[in-house]
């Protein structure tokens, strides 16, 4: 059985029925639905086992682990599975084969970014949140984040961009260049409401390619303002907040107090 997937349009990207005049006979790469469905942007990871009536296959959709099942007249579908019970059957390998290792290497590129630790760096829950020495909301996070941080508890990596005023750059150049980059940030955050920690004067070369790479990283992670929030859950798959959390979602990001 398979569950319109339209009312979760957002997360999983795509809902699809391709018809093509084909036979199951070769791979799936030689089915002219599968080819459409590349073409539309889904990127095919793994088959994985379905049974006898149907091929599947774990895909991205954007961001966005989706299943595709290839059926035996050659069409496809891209949707959800679920048993007799309305269960969904298919999660658990799309978890394992596509949002795992997606997770893993989205948090190795922001592990390998040049970012700024804001609390301990022995603090047991690390969030990643992309920040502009200038956004409100970002200052805003900064603040109700204390508690966490102060506690030992959470640890903040603000990765830096220059997007918002004209001097947002020159302000996260003097963060980025500071002999202490922690204290840097703190002092911006410290006087954020005086106009924050001064700009630097000139923004050396590597500085700017910094800056560069952290905007392009924020903007293939789908976030299009600050702050740019990334967390890892329990099991490991990595989940995003744009803007500002509303006050219920901050004991989800930041973790028990």
């Amino acid at each position: 059985m398979f569950a319109n997937p339209s009312s979760r349009r957002a997360s999983l990207g795509v809902c699809l029925l391709l018809t093509a005049g084909c036979s199951q006979a070769g791979t799936a790469d030689e089915s002219p639905a599968i080819a459409a469905l590349k073409g539309q942007g889904l990127s095919i990871v793994k088959e994985f086992d379905a049974g006898t009536e149907v091929r599947a296959f774990a895909a991205v959709a954007g961001d966005q682990p989706v299943a595709a099942y290839l059926t035996k007249d050659g069409n496809v579908i891209v949707g959800t599975r679920l048993d007799t019970k309305g269960n969904r059957i298919d999660d658990p390998t799309l978890q394992e084969l596509v949002a795992k290792p997606m997770a893993e290497r989205t948090w190795a590129q922001l592990e390998s970014s040049t970012w700024v630790l804001d609390g301990k760096a022995d603090a047991p829950r690390v969030i990643y949140t992309f920040s502009d020495p200038n956004c409100p909301y970002c200052h805003r996070f900064w603040d109700a984040a204390r508690p966490w941080v102060d506690a030992g508890k959470v640890q903040l990596r603000h990765i830096l961009v220059g997007i918002i005023s004209e001097d947002s750059p020159n302000k996260a150049a003097a963060i980025l260049g500071a002999p202490n980059r922690s204290a840097a940030l703190l002092e911006n955050e410290h006087t954020f409401e005086r106009g924050g920690i001064t700009p630097a004067k000139s923004i050396p070369a590597d500085v700017s390619k910094t800056l560069e790479d952290h905007q392009m990283l924020m903007l293939t992670l789908g976030f299009r303002g600050t702050p740019g929030i990334v967390i890892r859950d329990g099991q490991g798959v990595l989940k995003k907040y744009n803007g500002m959390p509303q006050q219920g979602a901050l004991s989800e990001v930041l973790g028990p107090r």
